[in-house]
């Protein structure tokens, strides 16, 4: 699953999606999925059920807005895992993920929040903080650096280069 540059560099992205922090993440992002879904169709129905006019409009956006961001956030997941199955390549993923939806925030009224149930306004906070772990893995997984910039030699690339040239392989 290497993604390589004209000069051979392999790019830290292509590698972080096989890694076993994308992994945890997958995992806890689709486990967030599932546990929401099961809250909306449970006890977060009762609850709902329970609330002022205002609080179940509250309700009924605010948990819109969640499913939505939960259902982007799964898309991608999905995406990347596929590159680390090696279904797709990085390339494809790339250009697949623009129909992936990473906003940087939501804008909602914060009274609302205070009219939610806790569970529901917990679930929120967490797609949230979701969102920013994937966004900020997007970003280095797909914001290369151009071409045209070299960036300094690394001394231990360095060293490393010196020894697979004296015991002439790639393996190091």
């Amino acid at each position: 699953m290497s993604e390589k540059s004209a000069n051979g560099a392999v790019w830290f992205g292509a590698r972080l999606a096989g890694s076993q922090a994308f992994a945890d993440l997958f995992r806890d992002g689709m486990a967030l999925v599932e546990e929401t879904a099961a809250y909306l169709d449970g006890p977060g129905r009762q609850e709902s059920k329970k609330l002022s006019r205002n609080g179940a409009l509250a309700y009924a956006t605010e948990s819109m807005r969640l499913t939505t961001r939960l259902m982007q956030l799964a898309s991608w997941l999905l995406l990347h895992r596929a590159v680390k199955e090696g279904e797709m390549s990085l390339a494809q993923a790339n250009k697949e993920k623009t129909k992936v939806k990473l906003a940087a925030a939501d804008t909602h009224d914060p009274h609302n929040l205070e009219l939610l149930p806790e569970t529901l306004h917990m679930l929120i906070e967490r797609s949230q903080a979701l969102q920013s772990k994937v966004r900020r893995l997007d970003n280095n997984i797909h914001n290369r650096v151009p071409e045209d910039h070299v960036p300094a030699m690394n001394p231990v690339e360095r060293q490393l280069g010196l020894l697979k040239a004296a015991f002439e392989t790639d393996e190091i």
